[in-house]
Formats: C-alpha cells, sequence, structure tokens
C-alpha cells in the first residue's frame, strides 16, 4: 500500500479539528461487568489520544441501531470502530456452535456494518481496531476463522479480563503505506481467538503475525483499514496509535492516494 502525504499535510488536517466518530459496541454489559469496565477503559484512552492528536470525537454505541448510528456519526470526518464481541458467523457464512463461541450482539453488528459500507461510498476515512479490523473484511465479503485453536498467542485464556491482552509480534508489509511509521516489525497487545481468513473484494494484507495470521488490511482504493491488535491498550506503544490517528487524519487530505500493491 502507498499513502504519500506531507508534513503540511498532516498539519493542517490536524489544524481543521475534524471530527472522528469513536463507535463502541455497547455501553452495556451488565452479564459482564468487569469486561464492559474493561473494554469502556480502552475506549476512553482512544478517544483521549484521539483527542490528544488534533480530532474533535463524538463517542457512540452502535447498538442502538443502524439508522441511530448512521445518523449519529452522519457528520463526521473520519471513523473509529472499537473492539469488542464475535461478529454473529451469518454474516460471513458460518453456522453458530463453533469452538470457544462468545455473546453475539446482531444489533450492533448490523449497524457497524452499514457504518463501513457508507464509509465505503462517501470515501470517508475509517479505521477498525481487532472486532473493527474484521468487520471492515466481513462488510466487503471476506470471511473470518472462527476460532484459532487452544494454542496461539492472540489472547491469554481463562485469565482475568484485565490480563487478556498478549503481547507478540507483528510483520508489516516492507512498501510504503499506511503503517510504515511504526516500521518493519512491531510489538503488539492481542485479545483475539478469531482472525481474518478470505480477505474482503478490494482488501489487501499488510501485516501479519510470526504464525501467519492476517493483523492488518487496507482497501486498495477506499481509505479504509483495520488492525487487528489493540494499539490503545494500557501497555501499548502510545506513539504507534498516535501514528495511526495522524494516518486516518492524512487521509482526509488526500485519500485518493491510497494504494495496496
Amino acid at each position: 500500500m502507498i499513502l504519500m502525504h506531507s508534513t503540511w499535510e498532516v498539519a493542517m488536517a490536524s489544524s481543521r479539528r475534524s471530527t472522528l466518530a469513536v463507535i463502541e459496541v455497547t455501553r452495556m454489559r451488565p452479564e459482564a461487568p468487569d469486561y464492559q469496565d474493561f473494554s469502556a477503559a480502552l475506549v476512553q484512552n482512544a478517544v483521549d489520544r484521539a483527542i490528544g492528536t488534533g480530532w474533535d470525537v463524538v463517542r457512540t454505541p452502535a447498538d442502538i441501531g443502524p439508522a441511530a448510528l448512521l445518523d449519529a456519526v452522519g457528520g463526521a470526518d473520519g471513523v473509529l470502530i472499537m473492539g469488542g464481541e464475535d461478529i454473529a458467523p451469518e454474516h460471513y457464512g458460518v453456522r453458530r456452535g463453533y469452538p470457544n463461541e462468545g455473546i453475539h450482539r446482531p444489533l450492533a453488528d448490523e449497524a457497524q456494518l452499514a457504518v463501513i459500507r457508507r464509509a465505503a461510498q462517501t470515501r470517508t476515512p475509517l479505521l477498525g481496531i481487532c472486532r473493527g479490523h474484521q468487520l471492515i473484511n466481513v462488510a466487503f465479503g471476506g470471511t473470518l476463522i472462527t476460532d484459532l485453536g487452544e494454542q496461539h498467542e492472540h489472547r491469554n485464556e481463562d485469565v482475568p479480563i484485565q490480563r487478556v491482552l498478549n503481547p507478540h509480534a507483528v510483520d508489516i508489509a516492507a512498501e510504503p503505506g499506511y503503517l510504515a511509521g511504526l516500521g518493519d516489525r512491531i510489538t503488539v497487545e492481542s485479545a483475539h481467538h478469531q482472525a481474518v481468513e478470505r480477505l474482503g473484494l478490494g482488501l489487501g494484507a499488510i501485516a501479519w503475525a510470526p504464525d501467519g495470521v492476517i493483523e492488518a488490511v487496507a482497501h486498495r482504493e477506499l481509505p479504509i483499514t483495520g488492525v487487528q491488535w489493540h494499539p490503545e491498550a494500557p501497555r501499548a506503544n502510545a506513539e504507534h496509535f498516535d501514528a495511526l490517528l495522524l494516518g486516518l487524519q492524512a487521509q482526509l487530505v488526500a485519500p485518493d492516494v491510497v494504494r495496496v500493491a
């Protein structure tokens, strides 16, 4: 992927105080209060980093439904879709009952998929994190690995939610692109048991874990990117997340220069 922008362009994008819609799955998890607290803290950290890199932020849950969510984020210049529960498997042609299946939130699925598809139509810059990365792939017709199995490095199992994130390496595509400022190999924090399988139409892989799991995707023609890891995690490198947020701003200036090889 190639994304070329000057320091002046990034500065101009930042100075405009463009609006970023930060979309979380839900603010109500009465059945899982610890998970809700953990998720809310990650979202709040993302909001704080976005404000610190020059965005005005509108934060909204997705489980208000497609029509309400599209209305709530309709005026945003950019979109950030956060992590959360498994996507309902019927959205990518798989039956329920797969190993380690988690809770599903169908209303949030439908709403976030609708936002991604509208972003594609309007060329609105969009970044997906973890579940958001997977939703991007599903929105463009891709599929997911429903479960990575018992032995993998992408999530700590059978631990308190505060310890679920696991550090591991990610190799980034060598050519210049949206992730180029992060380096060729970085350490990230992940907490997922599913992953991108068949890529959606127009998407290309731009980063991988050592075990071959796709860790980032980007659209070949649109300013839409997903990362499987959690750059907003407390132990993650904050500079990496800032670079992603600034890269999203840069796409406000020149989205037409985004390409995936």
